[in-house]
Parts: C-alpha cells; sequence; structure tokens
C-alpha cells in the first residue's frame, strides 16, 4: 500500500471508528465497573510534581497498563504497548542489535540504532545517558504495572534530548502474595518464557521477575537470544517513608544483524539479509548490570523529600561490516567496536504543598546529576583474507559526559475551575574526549565542549465542567548532539565534531479532554514544534557518518486518543495522529549542486499519518476475543527525500480464554499477526551510506501463549 492511498485508508478508518463509538450505547456495563474506576481515575507521575490523575495534567500524557489478564501480548518489546499511545512511532525492527526504535512526535526519528531524542525512565533511574542516547533492552515488562508517555512541551522538564519522555514502572508487592509464570511460542522459531512473583511481608514489599527470550528471526542472520532480571524491593520506614531497592541485568549473548536492504532487495526477497552482514557475520553481545535506591519521606503534614541514586555497567561488542579498503583511511576507527560503559546519577527534590493566595498550590525543587564515562576502542574487523574477526587496534579513547541540572515547578489552583502548571530546568551538559591512539597519520583527537541552556514550560487548565478539560501550554527545549554524532567531523579532519551546536525547540499545545461516567475517555490534542538548528547527516560512506546543523524544522499535527466502553463486554480502542514534519529551511547549498536539503522536505522516518484501532470482548473470565488495526503512512528515508518507505495496514486478532480454579488463574491464548500476509517495510534505516533503507517486517504468524497465576487478588 503506497503513502497517499494508506493516507486516507487510515484517516477514514479513525473516522468510521470515532463516528461509530459517539453512537454506540453505554448500557450493560456492570460486569466492568471496577476496571472502568481504574481507568477513570488513573494516576500518573509523569508532567507533575505529584502523582495525579492524568485528567488534571494540563499534557498529553498517556498510561499503558500492562500484564493485565486478557491483553494476550507476549511483553517481549516496549513497542507492543507503546503504539496504542497516539504521537508515538514505535517499531520492533525484527534486528536485536539495533533495538527498537521510537520516535515521538517526529523526534528521535532519526536515530538509526537505540532511542536518541526522547528521554527513558526505568523506576525513576534513567536509561537516557547524559548525552541523550538511550536503550530499552532493560525494560523489566514482565514484572511492570504500567509505561507512561508524555508529549508536548513539558518534557522539557526532563532535560537534554526531552523531546517526549517514556517511563516504565515496576509493579509494587501484592497482598496476597502472588507467582505468575507466562510462556508464549510463534512462528519463525521464537520462544518467550517469563516468570515473576511479588508479594508483602509485614513493612516488606517485593516484586522479581526472569525472563527469557530467543528467536530464529524472520530474515536470514538474524537470530537472537535476551535474558532479563528485575527486582523492586520496598521497605516502609519510620514516619510514612518508603526506602525502594531496584536492581536489574540485562545479557545479549550474541544478536545477528541482518542490515537493511536495498527497495530492489526487498522486492526480490524480503527475508535476505544484506550480503555484507553474511561476508562480515555482523553480530553484537550486550551485558549490562545496574542498580538504583529511590527513598522517599514526608516532614511533617505539607512537605516530603525524595533522593534517587543509580549506578550502572554495561559492556558492548558489536561487529560492522565496514568494508576493508575503508579502513586504510588512517582516521578509520576500524569495524569492531570494544565499548566499556560506566553510568551514575542521582536525584534529590523537595516538595512542598501549601496556599497561595488562599489557593492550592504545590511546589517542586530538585536537582539532578548524571555521568557516564565510555572506554572506546575500535578494531579492524579483519585479519589478512579472514573477515568478521578482531584485527588491529584503531582506536583507543575515553570519552565522558557529565550533566547537572536544577529545575522548579509549581501547580496553582488560583480559581476554582482554573489552574497553572508551570517550571523550568536549567541543564550543562559537560563533553570530553581524552584520545590515546595517536599516530603520525592519525592525530590526537581529544577536547573538551560544553553546552547550557534554560527552559521554561507552562500550562493552563479549564475545568469546563467534571467531565470537560480544557489546556494549553508551551515550552522551550533543546538536545545536544550525542557522542557518536560528535564521533566525526564533517571536513574530514582529525578530532571530534565540537562545532556541531544543539538544537533548540519552541513547543505548543492545545487540548481537550473528556471523560465519560462509564470511564470512557476521549483526548485530542493540537501541537507545534519550531526547532532551530536541526541536526542531520551531513556524510554517509565507509562506515563514517558526520552531522550538520540545519537552520530550522517544524512539526506539527494532531492526536485523538479514545477508549470507549460499548454495549454489554465490548470495548472500542483507536490511538490516531496526523504528523506534518518537514524542514522549513534549506542547507547545503552551492551554486553548482543545489541544496543538499530542500525547504519544504520531509524530515526522514516519520509518516503523517499513524492509526492503531482494536474492538475488544470479553471480561475478567470466560471467553474474549479482539481484531486490532494498526497503519502507517509512508515515510521518506533520507534527507533530501530521494527515497521513501510505502506505507501499509496491519490486520490481527487474538482469542483467549480466562478460567479460575480455586487460588490459580488459567489463561491460555492465540493470536494472529499480519492475518493477511502483506509484504512491507517495518521500519526504514535513515540516511544509509548505501542505499540499504529498508528493514523488512515479518509475515502471518501464529502465537500460542499461556498464563498461569498462584494467588494474588
Amino acid at each position: 500500500m503506497h503513502g497517499s492511498k494508506s493516507g486516507r485508508m487510515t484517516l477514514a478508518a479513525a473516522i468510521a471508528l470515532l463516528a461509530f463509538g459517539a453512537h454506540a450505547q453505554q448500557s450493560g456495563i456492570d460486569a466492568q465497573s471496577q476496571a472502568q474506576k481504574k481507568t477513570l481515575q488513573t494516576i500518573v507521575v509523569t508532567g507533575t510534581p505529584v502523582a495525579q490523575p492524568a485528567f488534571d495534567v494540563p499534557a498529553s500524557v498517556s498510561a499503558v497498563q500492562l500484564n493485565r489478564d486478557g491483553a494476550d501480548q507476549p511483553n517481549v518489546n516496549a513497542s507492543e504497548g507503546l503504539r496504542t499511545v497516539p504521537g508515538v512511532l514505535a517499531r520492533d525492527r525484527q534486528n536485536y542489535a539495533q533495538d527498537e526504535q521510537i520516535s515521538i512526535r517526529g523526534f528521535g526519528a532519526r536515530s538509526t540504532f537505540g532511542v536518541r531524542g526522547v528521554r527513558l525512565y526505568a523506576d525513576g533511574i534513567p536509561a537516557t545517558m547524559p548525552d541523550g542516547q538511550g536503550q530499552v533492552s532493560h525494560f523489566g515488562l514482565g514484572s511492570a504495572d504500567r509505561i507512561e508517555v508524555l508529549r508536548g512541551p513539558f518534557s522539557a522538564l526532563y532535560g537534554n534530548s526531552s523531546g517526549g519522555v517514556i517511563q516504565l514502572f515496576t509493579a509494587g508487592g501484592s497482598d496476597p502474595p502472588q507467582q505468575r509464570i507466562d510462556a508464549q511460542a510463534s512462528r519463525y522459531d521464537t520462544f518467550h518464557l517469563d516468570a515473576d512473583a511479588r508479594g508483602l511481608i509485614g513493612a516488606f514489599g517485593y516484586n522479581v521477575d526472569v525472563s527469557h527470550f530467543s528467536t530464529g528471526g524472520y530474515r536470514e542472520h538474524s537470530r537472537a537470544r535476551r535474558d532479563n532480571g528485575n527486582a523492586k524491593l520496598t521497605v516502609d520506614t519510620h514516619g510514612g517513608g518508603k526506602l525502594t531497592l531496584l536492581a536489574n541485568t540485562v545479557r545479549l549473548p550474541e544478536a545477528q544483524d541482518p542490515q537493511g536492504l536495498t527497495y530492489a532487495q526487498y522486492q526480490a526477497d524480503p527475508r535476505q539479509a544484506a550480503p555484507s552482514s553474511l561476508a562480515f557475520d555482523t553480530r553484537k553481545s550486550v551485558r549490562q548490570n545496574q542498580g538504583g535506591v529511590v527513598y522517599e519521606q514526608p516532614i511533617g503534614d505539607r512537605q516530603q523529600l525524595r533522593v534517587m541514586a543509580y549506578y550502572g555497567q554495561r559492556d558492548i561488542t558489536q561487529f560492522l561490516s565496514v568494508p576493508v579498503f575503508a579502513q586504510a583511511n588512517p582516521l578509520s576507527s576500524g569495524g569492531v567496536i570494544d565499548l566499556g560503559t560506566n553510568y551514575g546519577g542521582m536525584d534529590a527534590r523537595w516538595i512542598w504543598s501549601g496556599e497561595l493566595a488562599g489557593r492550592t498550590l504545590q511546589f517542586t525543587a530538585g536537582v539532578s546529576w548524571d555521568r557516564e564515562g565510555q572506554h572506546r576502542l575500535g578494531y579492524e574487523n579483519f585479519v589478512g583474507d579472514e573477515l568478521g574477526v578482531v584485527g588491529a587496534l584503531r582506536r583507543d579513547e575515553q570519552d565522558d559526559v557529565w550533566d547537572l541540572d536544577e529545575y522548579v515547578q509549581a501547580v496553582w489552583q488560583f480559581a476554582p475551575r482554573w489552574s497553572l502548571t508551570a517550571g523550568a530546568r536549567h541543564s550543562d551538559v559537560h563533553f570530553s574526549t581524552d584520545d590515546a591512539y595517536i599516530t603520525a597519520t592519525n592525530p590526537d583527537d581529544s577536547g573538551r565542549v560544553d553546552y547550557g541552556a534554560t527552559d521554561p514550560v507552562a500550562g493552563l487548565m479549564f475545568d469546563a465542567n467534571p467531565h470537560w478539560h480544557l489546556y494549553a501550554s508551551f515550552g522551550r527545549g533543546f538536545e545536544t548532539p550525542t557522542f557518536n554524532e560528535l564521533g566525526y567531523r564533517a571536513d574530514g579532519g582529525a578530532g571530534l565534531a565540537f562545532n556541531l551546536r544543539p538544537a533548540r525547540s519552541d513547543n505548543a499545545e492545545i487540548g481537550s479532554k473528556w471523560r465519560w461516567s462509564n470511564a470512557g475517555k476521549l483526548d485530542v490534542a493540537l501541537f507545534q514544534s519550531e526547532t532551530r538548528n536541526e541536526l542531520a547527516v551531513f556524510s554517509s560512506s565507509g562506515g563514517r557518518t558526520t552531522y550538520q546543523n540545519i537552520g530550522r524544522a517544524r512539526r506539527r499535527g494532531a492526536e485523538v486518543d479514545l477508549d470507549l466502553p460499548l454495549a454489554g463486554l465490548w470495548r472500542m480502542q483507536m490511538a490516531y495522529t496526523y504528523l506534518d514534519a518537514q524542514f522549513t529551511q534549506a542547507s547545503g547549498c552551492d551554486p553548482l549542486n543545489g541544496c543538499a536539503v530542500e525547504a519544504g522536505a520531509r524530515i526522514p522516518g516519520v509518516p503523517r499519518n499513524l492509526f492503531d484501532g482494536g474492538l475488544r470482548w470479553g471480561g475478567d473470565s470466560g471467553w474474549h476475543a479482539g481484531v486490532n488495526l494498526f497503519a502507517v503512512g509512508a515515510v521518506a528515508v533520507n534527507d533530501s527525500n530521494g527515497a521513501r518507505a510505502p506505507g501499509y495496514a496491519l490486520l490481527g486478532a487474538d482469542l483467549g480464554y480466562i478460567a479460575h480454579r480455586g487460588s490459580a488463574t488459567i489463561a491460555p491464548f492465540l493470536r494472529l499477526d499480519n492475518l493477511f500476509d502483506r509484504r512491507y517495510v517495518g521500519s526504514v534505516i535513515v540516511n544509509d551510506a548505501n542505499g540499504r533503507y529498508f528493514e523488512p517486517g515479518p509475515g502471518r504468524s501464529v502465537m500460542l501463549g499461556l498464563s498461569v497465576t498462584f494467588g494474588g487478588a
């Protein structure tokens, strides 16, 4: 399905679902009344000084509940739940050597691996490093309670590279204790097993989870295995305080990398691997351990102190397919990456609740510090005629980055139906590189650079009535280059690209939030972001990608988030996003060759239309079933817009049964994905030097799953 047709179909489906929901009967909902009350009062901690209902936050914030009976999803990848959130494009790349692609309102879409431009957190611990690069491979989805997603201006309160914020929260201990085992098996030799135990013993709570995932891969040379562990321990302390200990580990012993395909290769055989990936046996291994502690303590009736500290280690070895001839360049860093990272930090905040002019006021002030140290080694990926092995040393440097941020935020109910939320964050980010690989033809690349910004935000909310809230917000944000973007200079000289400037953005949003008495909701938001010094690719060849600042870019659009109980046990959900993301100023222009990026060119990797909609039937026991439609519009794959990936639409269905037997709950399910076996490009590699932009998505697949729970409420 090509882009324009996909966009029309997506918009038509969205309008049809909205029209159907507006005329649906709202009777026969007693069997779901308790679940609906919980949905209505969904409490979020993202975007405000204190936890409060999402309905009362003057921003686009969504909570995705995980591990619910009848959800019928494996909880292997964060993209499974995130695609139900408007404004979020989360792609499972079928390539565990490169992690998932996640962007929010177009921020982060250019990332070729990992996540950048979006702030990530797990139980309050940053999964985004101080330079703005992050990853979600260690997210403990099996023990999670929910994922919260913040879009729009208030994201700036989280600091550098916060085009949006994604936070995962591990569930607390349960009373009575609960043990759960989940297992799924599906096509392409894919298997997932998760075991979780949680409970309360007096003042002590625990949630411990381990999981194993393995796949043969949809494509050739895409086999992977991943083992995760996650633990959350809590202790209630004197005076209403709480101490939380967090531990997390991930092992990716070897994930093969099939790389992208050219469009001709994709059309010929979407399951093939790029020939270079076979020649060099491209692959990646990861080992990460981290721990953290959070201490929360009330001080009297009006104050609260929260302190968080964390530390982690992450080791990566990755074999690339950089050609042998390209490594003849004396400045080449080779084709094997050996990266050892130590990271850590802390956050301390003070929360005060009181009154101003006789009206409720909540105030937060805090400071955070984060540090990342990387020992980066580079080796040739050949020895003689043997490829895909560790060869001669070509890079040895210590890369360090740290930030120090101060922030304040306040919520003031200044009139019976009006509230003002405002805040600011000052960020200082410091980069340094100490080069230990210096030769006659490879000079010293050491250097230092500092970035800083102060970003204010403000939001105004009006309670039109108890079920309808209106809001408007504005804020400024900034995004520094990551170490990967600083890695090479555009002029080909020695040293890092410390001439790159941080991108600055002005973000505005207006929105409407409606809640029905039966826990249905309809959220609508209009938004716009104007960015200066947007970072974009300058050149890419021979394993070297350089970046430049482009004058201006604009992202604007609309989001619709609908969750509507229908008659009986039926429920409809829909998330639709329209996003016009384009460069508004030309760059790289000269009289002979024109402009590398024309004004009006679309930002690559960003579809104009994005839709996820589903219709479900069933309750807390017995049979349940659902159908789902996921559609993505066409995307440009490079800054010049010289090539595009076509849009697509996928239909899925699931059927399951929930049986309660004494203290046990048994829930088998059957899930069908890509029912019509469509061929499609599931994700793209933006600005790939060799034109291998396209990463095909899997064909029709069947998944069998079983969840068995003992104990619990």
